[in-house]
């Protein structure tokens, strides 16, 4: 089902359904095509809303973790949000948790897949050559399990980033960001509800990663599916959203 992309403001957005908000928040090289699961699932009962970052538009002097956290803020304030439900894949759980530390009072749950916030593995130390398509197409296929998840259209979506040196010099500011912004600390004093759905082949933010959220919330359950990468909701949707089904109809009644 094609879902249309409104434009309002500055912002850009998917709203589809009604009730309970839940807020998606995509990663680095997320596309709004991985949540298309999710959102056809959870808009039959929910308020499916996913505003597409600016990490390619922001001023790159106020691009950053907390940056994206404020944008989400503005976009929150302009669609009248009283609380939210925020769901966020990698980078998108890394903003949530910068959120959650500036406004709490705004977030009724939290579920994150995969989320950075703690420790990931990105790339590596060394970024693709301009043009070496076929190593980034290998670098990409770390993200899942199955290496046909990888599609030529996603590769070509992060090499034509690469190729672009304003886009490339955003990416390295926005992984710089990541590591500047270590939730080890905070988390502890976030008090709400938590889901963490995790890929137990996730190489690039590891099971171990999700074992140390889920020590540092004081309220979170886990949940790990086998034969699964970084980005559980694009890769094995039926098991993710039979979780995050569970978890929603436990703290929201729905």
């Amino acid at each position: 089902m094609e879902y249309q992309v409104r434009k309002e403001n500055k912002f850009n957005y998917i709203d589809e359904g009604e009730g309970e908000v839940l807020l998606l928040l995509h990663g680095l090289f997320g596309a709004l095509s991985n949540f298309k699961d999710v959102l056809n699932h959870f808009g039959k009962h929910y308020r499916v809303v996913i505003p597409i970052m600016p990490i390619y538009e922001m001023n790159i002097l106020k691009l950053s973790v907390e940056g994206l956290a404020n944008f989400i803020h503005d976009f929150i304030e302009y669609k009248k949000f009283e609380r939210v439900n925020l769901l966020g894949n990698s980078l998108g759980g890394h903003v949530a948790l910068v959120y959650i530390k500036k406004y709490p009072e705004k977030v009724k749950t939290l579920l994150l897949t995969g989320s950075s916030g703690l420790y990931e593995n990105a790339f590596g130390a060394s970024y693709p050559r301009k043009g070496d398509r076929s190593y980034l197409k290998d670098r990409i296929s770390l993200t899942f399990y199955d290496p046909a998840s990888t599609t030529e259209e996603l590769v070509d979506e992060v090499f034509d980033a690469l190729q672009d040196k304003g886009k490339l010099l955003r990416i390295l500011t926005m992984a710089k960001s990541a590591i500047r912004h270590n939730m080890r600390k905070d988390i502890p004093n976030f008090h709400l509800p938590v889901c963490l759905i995790w890929g137990k082949q996730d190489i690039i933010t590891p099971p171990e990663v999700c074992e140390e959220f889920y020590t540092l919330f004081p309220d979170s359950e886990k949940h790990f599916i086998d034969k699964c990468g970084h980005a559980p909701m694009m890769e094995c949707p039926e098991e993710f959203n039979a979780y995050a089904d569970a978890f929603y109809q436990k703290q929201l009644g729905q």
